[in-house]
């Protein structure tokens, strides 16, 4: 009698233990699974923060290779305009010290321009010792027109007499127009007035009359 009431409490039991060990199994599973469905999403949560920051990272990268460039181009254009400015400068300074005396010799031209009359209007044939007056009169003003024009070249200011050369439009004033054989249409035939050049630069153009076709 006894052992069968021992019999009976063990199998009783073992069949309490089988059902609660049945009735637990699924709840722990789905716990098992929450908990790796939520390391996943905290997993995910914080890769979304460093993809962020990195986005950051990149943006500011951008911006400022950006005002880089900006910056660049403006100091570039800065030392361009720095550069023409003194190019300018010094050209302007170079053109002061070779054409500041540009009013003084165009005053001097016309001092130059009564000498050159006053010789050659003193007649050839008069210049003999019978008139030695007249003949040292005229060697004086022959030697002032020389040394005149001694002190022009040495300043930079040439004589232009264009008689026979090509017109040039940039040189030469053309006063009027005129047939004239043995020489080519479109050349100098009469200079009425020398021009002067001053460092290569027209300070006066000649006054010249042109050949032009019969």
């Amino acid at each position: 009698m006894a052992s069968l009431c021992v019999r009976t409490a063990r199998q009783s039991f073992s069949y309490v233990t089988l059902a609660t060990i049945g009735r637990a199994s699924p709840r722990r599973l789905c716990t098992a699974a929450s908990g790796l469905k939520d390391s996943n999403s905290a997993g995910e949560k914080s890769e979304k923060p460093e993809q962020s920051a990195v986005e950051k990272v990149l943006a500011e990268k951008t911006q400022l290779e950006e005002q880089l460039r900006e910056m660049t181009d403006k100091y570039k254009r800065a030392l361009a305009d720095t550069e023409n400015l003194r190019t300018r400068h010094r050209g302007m300074v170079e053109d002061a010290k070779l054409f500041g005396i540009k009013d003084f010799c165009k005053d001097l031209l016309e001092v130059a321009d009564i000498l050159e009359k006053a010789t050659e209007s003193v007649p050839k044939e008069e210049l003999t010792s019978h008139n030695i007056h007249l003949k040292n009169l005229y060697d004086g003003l022959v030697m002032t027109e020389a040394a005149i024009q001694k002190v022009f070249t040495r300043h930079g200011l040439v004589k232009l007499n264009p008689d026979g050369q090509v017109f040039d439009p940039y040189k030469h004033d053309a006063i009027f127009e005129m047939v004239t054989e043995g020489k080519e249409p479109g050349t100098v035939a009469v200079v009425t007035k020398v021009g002067y050049t001053l460092h290569e630069r027209v300070l006066r153009p000649a006054e010249v009359g042109v050949v032009k076709a019969p």
